[in-house]
């Protein structure tokens, strides 16, 4: 049995001969009998009784037809689920995101263009730093990343640049810094600083450092947060100063104030999209044509 032959035995039933349906499917008459027969010989029972007037269906062809009708309409339906999922409008993508722009309008244009686009593609966000990302999307566990990486030619991974981030500063309202802005960073030696853990992000982390070596200075850290989002509360809390991504400041905490420097804005905090080269999602490929399409 074929979903050919179910087709012409449907259409022999819905238009009630043989002539008939042989309009409707376009094939001969003789090929369409031919087809028929087949069918029954494969089921060992008549499905039609025929008569002068055209042809009656048998009890088991009456069984077969309300199967036929289901079977030709599960089929059709995925085919058209298969179609979409080759295509990419349906399924889903999981991506990482930096805690430091998951407020940044950039990054939620991108995802906002791309579920007007696919609005039947649902994403899977995870919030993770730079360091978490990258473990993920080497060991498959996520389709993309938008996080901060050095090396564009890391093995299996394939990047767009997003966008070039810088840094700033950020210090409680009510601390002297609020309103006494310092100009040079040599300033701030003696000031308690926030800071945060290299394992969460080598390569901003090794970045900054590296910035600081050249400035020379050396930030005297007295309290650490497991992210970006930690060290903004702990530095609304008063607990300390600190500098972090620019884009820090997309996401406005009570109690803190950011403010740019010029040594600050002088490090470059290259922002990336990533995905491994092999995942063969044509979701995924649907976003990362977008992503070259409009940057950030």
């Amino acid at each position: 049995m074929e979903f050919r032959q179910l087709s012409y035995f449907v259409a022999v039933v819905e238009t009630g001969s043989i002539s008939a349906a042989s309009r409707r499917v376009h094939i001969a008459q003789p090929a369409l009998t031919r087809q028929i027969r087949l069918l029954e010989e494969d089921f060992e029972t008549r499905l039609f009784d025929r008569h002068a007037r055209g042809m009656r269906l048998t009890v088991a062809g009456q069984a077969l037809y309300e199967e036929a009708c289901e079977l030709l309409d599960r089929r059709t339906q995925l085919k058209a689920r298969l179609a979409a999922l080759g295509q990419g409008v349906v399924g889903k993508v999981s991506l990482g995101v930096t805690v430091t722009h998951l407020w940044v309008p950039q990054v939620a244009g991108l995802l906002g263009r791309f579920r007007d686009r696919y609005p039947q593609v649902a994403f899977e966000i995870f919030p993770l730093l730079s360091g978490p990302q990258l473990e993920r999307l080497q060991a498959g566990q996520l389709d993309a990343g938008i996080l901060y990486l050095d090396d564009e030619t890391l093995p299996g991974i394939a990047t767009r640049l997003l966008q070039r981030d810088h840094l700033i500063l950020a210090v409680p309202e009510a601390s002297t810094w609020s309103t006494s802005v310092p100009s040079r960073l040599n300033e701030l030696q003696q000031a308690d600083f926030v800071w945060g853990f290299r394992s969460a992000s080598p390569v901003y982390y090794d970045r900054v450092l590296a910035h600081f070596q050249r400035l020379d200075f050396h930030p005297r850290v007295v309290q650490y947060g497991a992210d970006n989002i930690a060290i903004l509360s702990m530095v609304a809390a008063g607990l300390g100063i600190a500098i972090l991504p620019a884009a820090s400041s997309c996401h406005p905490m009570p109690g803190i104030r950011f403010l740019r420097l010029p040594e600050l804005d002088a490090c470059d905090m290259p922002l990336s999209f990533a995905w491994r080269q092999d995942n063969a999602s044509p979701a995924l490929h649907n976003l990362v044509e977008l992503v070259d399409q409009i940057g950030l």
